[in-house]
């Protein structure tokens, strides 16, 4: 295989040096020119992946078309605000590939999710995979056990890229229902934000499981009502990730709402982190989606005053506990 990874954070070098380490020249696609010199000569990713021995298989390069050109397979692991200024400047270079999107979130403005995107700019030239699920990339960078699914339209795609990426730690699974695989990836960091929060309020256990039941029950909502199966909330992709993200000491959404839970701001927040928290921007997409759907996200509403609107967590948390009483499902 010819592969190209767009995208040097911990993600990106670790899905990298997972197929390098399978045996693949991959060629890694690094944003910064100093931090691109710095992986070749340490073979090690100390800003994003620190402590992590890289494949010398692993080509690092700041050329955008060294890095998608004539590959088999395109693996995109940048953040959703980038991802289409990204694709249109490497569209003309892209045939016959399948692209691989590690990417989490809501695109702001056109809502589109990551494979939107893609064939919003690509068109028919790429076959779009999406690869999703509970994985922190240290873990598998780590080589420690991990779940994950591989979701298509096309069922060879995803059986290819489950091939692919399956090794004796990393576990892939198919499906086809990409667009409530996506979801499900881009949601749970809007719920992580507020169990974050609820931690940093120091609210309890109790309150972190009933966040996350009831965050659950909102991704399955807003998901069914743009037409993805409701079953795959409750897989890997959904819950699997939804509890990871709302419970892991790893999660950066989660660290996010901790913070703000602790009366931090935002912006001191967000200032001090090397990383994206794709669930700060994809809150007000998924807000501005369920009201336009008609579809009732309560926990999303409040951690979107949160965050935009300048409401003080503990009175969110208390709106939330006093609203009117009904069904659990309607």
């Amino acid at each position: 295989m010819r592969i190209g990874v767009l995208g040097a954070g911990s993600w990106g070098t670790t899905l990298a040096n997972h197929l390098a380490l399978k045996g693949h020249e991959v060629d890694l696609w690094v944003r910064r020119e100093e931090l691109c010199r710095r992986i070749e000569t340490e073979r090690e990713n100390r800003e994003y992946l620190p402590d992590i021995k890289l494949s010398s298989l692993i080509s690092p390069t700041t050329s955008l078309k060294k890095a998608v050109e004539g590959k088999n397979v395109l693996v995109t692991a940048i953040p959703t605000h980038v991802l289409r200024s990204i694709l249109m400047e490497v569209k003309d270079l892209v045939t016959g590939t399948i692209l691989v999107s590690a990417t989490k979130g809501i695109e702001e403005g056109s809502l589109l999710t990551p494979s939107g995107i893609i064939k919003e700019v690509m068109g028919e030239v790429v076959e779009v995979v999406v690869l999703s699920g509970p994985s922190f990339a240290r873990e598998v960078a780590m080589k420690l056990p991990t779940a994950v699914t591989s979701a298509c339209r096309d069922e060879s795609a995803a059986r290819e890229i489950q091939s692919l990426f399956t090794t004796s730690y990393f576990r892939v699974y198919t499906a086809t229902d990409v667009l409530g695989v996506e979801l499900g990836g881009a949601l749970k960091n809007v719920i992580a934000i507020a169990a974050g929060i609820g931690d940093g309020l120091g609210l309890g256990t109790n309150s972190r499981a009933a966040l996350i039941t009831r965050g659950l029950a909102e991704m399955v909502r807003l998901g069914t009502r743009m037409g993805a199966r409701k079953e795959t909330f409750f897989g890997l992709s959904g819950l699997g990730d939804l509890v990871l993200t709302c419970t892991g000491e790893l999660s950066r959404n989660r660290h996010v709402g901790f913070m703000l839970g602790k009366g931090h701001g935002l912006e001191e927040i967000l200032s001090r982190m090397r990383m994206v928290a794709e669930g700060v921007r994809t809150a007000r997409s998924a807000r501005t989606l369920a009201r336009r759907l008609g579809v009732e996200m309560p926990i999303t509403e409040r951690v979107h005053s949160i965050l935009y609107e300048g409401q003080k967590p503990r009175e969110a948390v208390l709106e939330l506990m006093a609203r009117e009483p009904k069904p659990e499902w309607p």
